[in-house]
């Protein structure tokens, strides 16, 4: 096994407290919003023997196993995270595969620098990913039902609003929401932010379904993400819960501290709350436009003890084990590679003792005995 040395990149909208709560470090008074576990080149975990992306690309079948190199290629398949948001992230959505792949091949067909703000593909790949929550956590996850979201809107008593709620009645679910999401982020600016500021207004004064909202405009006065974001599922995961996030479901994380793992890709389309850049066409080319329950997931216990959080994808598979003082040793050697993650209690791994927010790399086929008492997250791979 390799302990993991991992970074912890300051964006803006992450908390001052919740990572170094984690750690049991003293905040450094800046923000602190994700941990990164795993091979990603933006910032790889290091080890002992080097970072993590230098130790796989010097042997890949002997880390990952020949089975995960079959399938996804000579590199680890998913990104590990601790995702700390003191304030709202972006509205987003994702591609799929197919998607990424088109449209990364058209902006490097186009020469769009890799690093351009403009350049909406970073890579060819998509990126699924999974939120579980380590404490309350609120985020927005895919659409209401229409005639729901327009009920939300005509209870502002925002005049302008109403043609929005108006159109969401009048047709198919999917086109009234194609509709009007098209109609709000192509308004003239000016008037949307006059717009925006009333309905924060109405939104802080009724609390309630409409508080998540005023603190959304908080953050983001102005934007046309914060009525955007009235058409989506309002969710509050207790911990151990979690959200499975596919290709095309907008989405966007409010506040609270989580374990989150995706496939290894950084393809993002924005919607709003955000300064960047935010490309309407090829959004609306990837949303997908589908009402629905946002679908809480809770894992499935195995009888070994482990809990599970089933997902339809390959690229990772997240599940815990919660254990108990006095328990018995448990094997959890896999021919896939893996990232143990301690969040709770004292565990021993091997022969590296971890505290909360400490993790290890296990290649494939190396034997993963873990013990002691508290929570351990197991990322890996279906092969």
């Amino acid at each position: 096994m390799d302990r993991l040395d991992n970074t912890i990149r300051p964006y803006a909208w992450g908390s001052t407290t919740a990572i170094p709560r984690l750690l049991g470090v003293e905040p450094t008074g800046e923000p602190q919003a994700e941990m990164w576990m795993g091979a990603h080149p933006g910032a790889p975990s290091r080890t002992a023997r080097g970072t993590l992306d230098e130790v796989i690309d010097a042997a890949p079948e002997r880390e990952l196993g020949a089975g995960t190199v079959e399938k996804f290629g000579p590199r680890l398949p998913f990104l590990l995270k601790i995702l700390a948001a003191g304030a709202p992230l972006s509205l987003q959505v994702h591609p799929d595969l197919k998607q990424a792949r088109e449209g990364y091949a058209e902006e490097e067909r186009r020469g769009t620098p890799v690093d351009a703000p403009h350049r909406n593909y970073k890579d060819a790949n998509h990126k699924p990913e999974l939120i579980c929550a380590l404490t309350g956590f609120d985020g927005l996850c895919g659409f209401r039902d229409p005639v729901r979201a327009a009920g939300l809107l005509d209870g502002l008593g925002v005049a302008p609003l109403k043609p929005y709620a108006d159109l969401l009645r009048a047709h198919p679910a999917d086109a009234a929401l194609r509709e009007v999401l098209t109609a709000v982020l192509g308004a003239d600016p000016q008037d949307m932010a006059g717009t925006v500021a009333e309905a924060a207004a109405a939104c802080a004064r009724l609390g309630g379904d409409y508080a998540p909202y005023a603190a959304i405009a908080h953050h983001h006065p102005g934007d046309p993400g914060v009525i955007a974001a009235m058409l989506l599922n309002h969710v509050r995961l207790q911990p151990g819960e979690a959200l499975f996030l596919g290709a095309g479901v907008p989405h966007a994380y409010l506040s609270g501290l989580g374990v989150e793992i995706m496939a290894n890709s950084d393809n993002v389309l924005r919607c709003g709350l955000t300064p960047k850049h935010v490309d309407v066409p090829e959004l609306l080319r990837v949303v997908r436009f589908e009402p629905g329950d946002p679908g809480v997931l809770r894992p499935v216990a195995a009888p070994d003890g482990e809990e599970v959080y089933e997902t339809p994808i390959d690229e990772f598979r997240l599940s815990r084990h919660v254990l108990p003082e006095g328990g018995a040793v448990r094997d959890l050697t896999l021919g896939t590679p893996q990232i143990l993650l301690c969040t709770a209690g004292t565990v021993r791994a091997g022969d590296h003792e971890l505290g909360p927010g400490r993790s290890v790399f296990v290649p494939a086929g190396e034997r993963a005995e873990v013990s002691g008492r508290g929570t351990v997250f197991r990322a890996t791979v279906i092969v």
